[in-house]
């Protein structure tokens, strides 16, 4: 089209819209919404293709939702300066009215990440009328289509979402501000508008056609979904760096996001670039005082690390943060070494270097571009000497390395600017690029030690491939002779007479095997043909890895130009292997031994079958729940158990346990609680880390049980039930019932989660934040059911007894009581087909909506597309006379 159509258009001496000298971007395609008030109010889409910006105008702007269209009319294509244009278009001149830069960022073909193949498909999509692209922006994310409309004019489109990991049913525009002023509509018509560093920063780059530069704008306030309305109501009278009140709940047991290995050093000024720090990956929860510290394998630090423990608690903030704890040397450098022996040897400084925020006081800042995170970071962490600052630099990443390199560091990372944070993924948006070769591996044995060497000669070593061992090399060197006689003490309790490898090892010196418990990280000089290390150095133990995690890491190429997009997860996952094959023992089936927050673990059984038409057995279970785990236990964590135990499966009775006796050793948390029932103190088990959810699970507890209180206040639950159980009535109606239930709540003004029951029911939660006693919150689930039943009588009831509720929905509101217990956020049930409590997305709660589709075999994939659903329900509560006084209105 070219830009003839856009300059016929405007008298550019009149108008501070950029003429049109041409540009474009050096590495990424760039894409740009800005948010226009002229004689309508509607938002321009524009794509960077061949030099220049095709744009649609868009009245109602985009949307998350795949099952709306949005109309898109194609018009006149913009400079390609026009993505910086932010102000005032004046009176009597075309499209005058205010802009500002509602979202921005990069983009490419849905079909292909790589350069020309990507401008292929989209030159080809917007010929055929059919453009499917993907975003990576501040506010638009994933997958869209720009469909043509067949029509006399041909310039009539539709703009649609695709469904992925960004769909939503929000409304995006209610986010108003620009992502580079942090301006509204409201304040440019004001007079407001903000100095514009971002966009003066960027005219004045070396490389001015580059995307925008996300390092040197103000991060604009996120709005969560529970206040965006209000803040749609009041932005006319906010100020320009005014924020609304965030009401997001902590995130709990995040695990990190994790870089992919790539080959080398790089240049672009669409990333930053770290040092990669050699210490134990650390995430910190914050809640003021109280500081939780805990590994990627959720192994908790903070007994370990106690002066970073004081030393988040000193800064008085609710918050995430994700970095890495060292041991530096005199000049400031990090070894691995150095922390692996700063117990024994007290060489060196412990320090927690920061490197990501991942929430803030109320802000869940994992869907904020990474540059805006780190710069509230910087701001927000004081210089102290046990947390530090992890700093970066832009674009330069191939001296950045070289520098890496003459200090003898172990490398950098490279980060895409725009990255959001996919906890638990391994994305390569994240690139570790290494200076030195380093493996974890998992030890499976030593040699007989030489000469005058005593203990061990050299550690035998291996990672999983397929599921399976395979021997990866021998490491001798690394150990001074304290630490030569503290391994071989270490490895002593684990001796065994069969080879972990199913392949024979050669070795000149006798082996002797242990058991594959313990990882360590070695250093080498490169993989040699048959697979091994050439001279492997022993560093240090790794007690923080998951052995069964352990695999060969593979060196990629240089990165890719754009992010990968958002894929759906396999239907059936596979769990991951929670324990390695110790033998199998005639009658008593096959047993293990697992280690777990340095408990040991001897399971049995594990080939038990439960489910005799699945085939599932006892160890599925116990791998499920080991696999879920991060997810569940923030909501076991503090929460007396009732245990309902199924030992011999789903065809035979099971029995609840409330008494835990003599049973658990001496680690496992229990409290005993007078119960007013039987007249006497009951020793209840307490699920406070995932040890004792396996050990649970190894009773044959098939399904977990938590109360609806804590142990800090056990009169308060943490939430309300509404729990709706079918009677000889088809699902539909449960559907419709939960329906109504959440049409009443959100009359009350009270936030709601639903969750499959794991077997024909729904479970409706509300959050109460431990504000009232169960008394209170039975009174007003009572009132909710009630309401529900007058709204929909004719097939709900609230009538306990089940002959006088056939063929009805019971809204059962009685669960509220102290002592009562509904199965847990993703606990398995006892019923066909291994189904588990699903939490759900109310989206998700309408016709056609089958539980049976939530088992043990598809919810961990679901559980790492979606993450923590229930997360809510921890959050800080309802206002309960406000929702009483809402309902009575």
């Amino acid at each position: 089209m070219g830009l003839e159509e856009y300059q016929r258009k405007r008298d550019l001496s009149r108008t501070p819209e950029p003429p049109g000298k041409g540009g474009r971007s050096v590495k990424s395609l760039r894409f740009v919404v800005h948010k226009h008030a002229a004689s309508h109010l509607h938002y321009d889409f524009r794509l960077e293709m061949d030099g220049v910006l095709k744009s649609w105008a868009i009245p109602t702007g985009p949307s998350l939702d795949p099952a709306v269209k949005r109309l898109a009319m194609m018009v006149e294509d913009h400079p390609y300066e026009y993505g910086d244009f932010e102000g005032v278009i004046p009176k009597g001149n075309y499209g005058a009215g205010e802009v500002i830069i509602w979202d921005a960022g990069t983009f490419h073909a849905a079909g292909s990440e790589e350069p020309d193949q990507s401008l292929k498909l989209l030159r080809e999509g917007l010929q055929k009328g059919d453009l499917k692209f993907i975003l990576h922006g501040e506010k638009l994310n994933g997958e869209f289509a720009l469909v043509r409309i067949k029509g006399d004019k041909g310039n009539s489109w539709l703009l649609i979402k695709k469904k992925d990991q960004f769909a939503g049913s929000e409304d995006v525009t209610l986010q108003e501000r620009s992502v580079v002023s942090n301006a509204t509509i409201e304040d440019v018509r004001a007079g407001r508008m903000p100095q514009r560093k971002a966009i003066q920063a960027q005219q004045a780059s070396p490389h001015p056609a580059s995307p925008l530069r996300w390092e040197e704008q103000p991060a604009p306030p996120t709005q969560s979904t529970a206040s965006k309305s209000s803040a749609h109501s009041t932005s006319s009278t906010n100020s320009p760096g005014s924020t609304v009140p965030p009401s997001s709940p902590m995130p709990r047991r995040v695990p990190p996001m994790l870089a992919t290995s790539a080959a080398e050093a790089f240049d672009d000024p669409d990333w930053l670039f770290e040092i990669k720090l050699d210490g134990y990956r650390t995430i910190a929860e914050v809640a003021r005082e109280d500081v939780a510290l805990y590994s990627r394998n959720n192994l908790s630090f903070s007994k370990k690390f106690p002066t970073v423990v004081a030393a988040l608690a000193s800064l008085g903030v609710e918050a995430v943060f994700d970095g890495e704890v060292v041991v530096v040397d005199e000049t400031g450098r990090s070894y691995f070494q150095l922390l692996q022996n700063y117990q024994r040897t007290g060489r060196g400084n412990i320090a927690y270097f920061i490197f990501d925020l991942l929430y803030l006081n109320g802000e869940d800042l994992r869907n904020r571009p990474l540059l805006a995170r780190k710069e509230r970071l910087r701001a927000l962490l004081p210089d102290l000497p046990d947390i530090r600052y992890s700093d970066h630099i832009m674009e330069s990443g191939k001296d950045f390395f070289e520098l890496a390199r003459q200090n003898n560091l172990e490398g950098i990372l490279a980060k895409r600017a725009v990255s959001l944070y996919q906890a638990g993924k391994r994305s390569k948006d994240w690139l570790k690029i290494k200076v030195r070769f380093q493996q974890e591996a998992v030890i499976c044995g030593f040699t007989q030690p030489r000469r005058s060497r005593k203990g061990l000669g050299a550690l035998v070593l291996g990672v999983y491939e397929d599921d399976r061992l395979v021997c990866i090399g021998f490491a001798g060197g690394g150990f001074d002779d304290a630490g030569l006689k503290e391994m071989y003490d270490l490895l002593q309790p684990l001796l065994q007479e069969k080879s972990p490898f199913q392949q024979p090892v050669k070795s000149d010196m006798p082996i002797t095997w242990v058991r594959p418990e313990l990882v360590c990280e070695v250093e080498f000089s490169e993989w040699t043909d048959e697979n091994v290390m050439r001279q492997p150095i022993y560093l240090g133990l790794r007690e923080d890895k998951d052995p069964n995690r352990v695999v060969r890491e593979m060196i990629g190429s240089a990165p890719p130009p754009l992010p990968e997009p958002a894929t759906e997860p396999e239907s059936s996952p596979r769990p991951r292997p929670a324990v390695r094959q110790k033998g199998t023992n005639g009658k008593k089936g096959q047993e293990e031994v697992l280690i777990l927050n340095g408990h040991r673990l001897e399971l049995s059984n594990l080939d038990k079958v439960f489910w005799p038409v699945q085939g599932y057995t006892k160890g599925d279970v116990i791998n499920y729940y080991r696999t879920v785990a991060h997810a569940m236990l923030p909501h076991l964590a503090d929460r007396p158990e009732s245990l309902y135990r199924t030992p011999n499966g789903i065809n035979e009775p099971g029995f609840f346990q409330k008494e835990a006796g003599e049973l658990p050793p001496s680690w496992i948390t229990t409290r005993e609680i007078y119960s007013k029932h039987v007249d006497k103190n009951i020793k209840f088990f307490v699920c406070q880390d995932e040890a004792t959810l396996i050990y649970m699970a190894n009773l044959g507890c098939i399904e977990i049980n938590p109360w609806l209180s804590r142990l800090q206040n056990l009169d308060n639950p943490d939430y309300f039930v509404i729990d709706l159980d079918p009677e000889d009535i088809p699902f539909a109606k449960v559907i419709e019932t939960a329906l109504a239930v959440r049409e009443v709540l959100d009359r009350a003004g009270a936030v709601s989660f639903p969750k499959t029951s794991g077997s024909t029911g729904i479970h409706i939660y509300v959050p109460l934040g431990a504000k009232y006693d169960y008394d209170a919150a039975g009174n007003f689930a009572q009132v909710i059911a009630t309401l529900v039943h007058h709204k929909v009588p004719e097939f709900t009831s609230i009538l306990r007894s089940p002959k006088l509720r056939q063929k009805k929905v019971y809204l059962d509101f009685l669960q509220n009581k102290p002592g009562q217990t509904l199965a847990a956020p993703y606990s398995i049930r006892p019923r066909p087909g291994a189904t588990v409590s699903a939490p759900l997305k109310w989206e998700e709660v309408k016709p056609g909506l089958d539980p049976s589709q939530f088992t043990i075999t598809t919810m961990p994939g679901r559980l790492e597309h979606l993450g923590d659903l229930f997360a809510g329900v921890l959050g800080p509560g309802i206002d309960l006379e406000q929702c009483i006084e809402n309902l009575e209105r």
